[in-house]
């Protein structure tokens, strides 16, 4: 004999449905910047077919039953969605947890023995708070994805490498200075100095917070990349502070060239080029013979 609670869920599949719609939208927290009412019915549809079609004698009792790897399928789709689309982790839980409100209030009208009703809310809540479960892990997946996304564009973007003058690229950096980072850092300057064929590299670091033995380090391996593509680097930038950190670590730079500033860096570039900059007396001008 089919359960009780299957066979009201089968009869009354477009009541629920509305039930469910009726208790999102009025929800003080629904988002309607992020989702239109057309879009958030037509995913509250698709999961309350999949999950009423699947219950059945077994799956009424197993919330982790793979029948329901359809319905799992289509929370992680909706979970993921949401999470790129900037929903918060509570507004993705309430999706889920107001369909159960919906279940039990059909399972109230419909059933009328207290002991039946009470059993079969207990098995919807469990099946429920496993899907809630499951929405969350995968939200999270979500998220970090996203997370790692944005960091990937933001280290491209904090690694502009600069063709300041031909033949010579420069690179500022700033902020914190890892391994992760210094392989992007490395990339895109070996790369532009691939491209324009430049032999002078200016590494400047005056936006780098505090200089330690790994960061040092980072560095070291990044003027030697840069050495064997053929080219010379110069590292700018160099405060007192750091000068004093790079001496107490007994960190070994006497083979780069190193300049307090980025326009002391540029000047050594410009000699090594054997460029010379002079001013115009009356234009004000800066140009460069060679």
């Amino acid at each position: 004999m089919k359960n009780e609670s299957i066979k009201v869920f089968q009869r009354k599949k477009k009541n629920i449905l509305e039930l469910w719609m009726t208790n999102q939208l009025a929800d003080q927290g629904l988002r309607e910047d992020l989702m239109s009412n057309e879009d958030l019915r037509a995913q509250s549809e698709e999961l309350v077919s999949a999950f009423i079609d699947t219950l059945d004698d077994v799956t009424i009792n197993d919330g982790r039953a793979t029948a329901f790897e359809k319905v799992l399928d289509i929370l992680s789709g909706i979970s993921i969605s949401r999470a790129k689309q900037g929903y918060s982790p509570r507004e993705t839980g309430i999706f889920v947890l107001s369909l159960k409100d919906a279940l039990q209030q059909v399972l109230r009208d419909e059933i009328k023995d207290v002991a039946v009703l009470y059993d079969q809310s207990q098995k919807i809540s469990k099946i429920i708070d496993s899907f809630s479960i499951e929405t969350f892990e995968t939200f999270i997946k979500g998220r970090e994805e996203v997370i790692l996304r944005q960091t990937d564009e933001i280290s491209e973007i904090s690694t502009p490498v600069i063709r300041v003058w031909d033949n010579i690229v420069a690179l500022p950096i700033i902020g914190t200075l890892d391994s992760a980072r210094t392989q992007v850092v490395m990339e895109s300057l070996l790369q532009e100095i691939v491209e324009t064929g430049s032999n002078i590299a200016i590494l400047d670091i005056s936006g780098v917070p505090t200089v330690d033995s790994l960061v040092a380090q980072h560095l070291i391996k990044t003027v030697s990349a840069t050495r064997l593509m053929g080219a010379e680097c110069i590292i700018s930038g160099i405060r007192p502070e750091i000068a004093q950190t790079v001496v107490h670590l007994g960190i070994d730079l006497t083979n780069i060239i190193t300049k307090s500033t980025l326009a002391s860096a540029l000047k050594a570039a410009f000699a090594m080029q054997q460029l010379e900059v002079v001013k115009r007396q009356r234009q004000n001008n800066m140009v460069v013979n060679n």
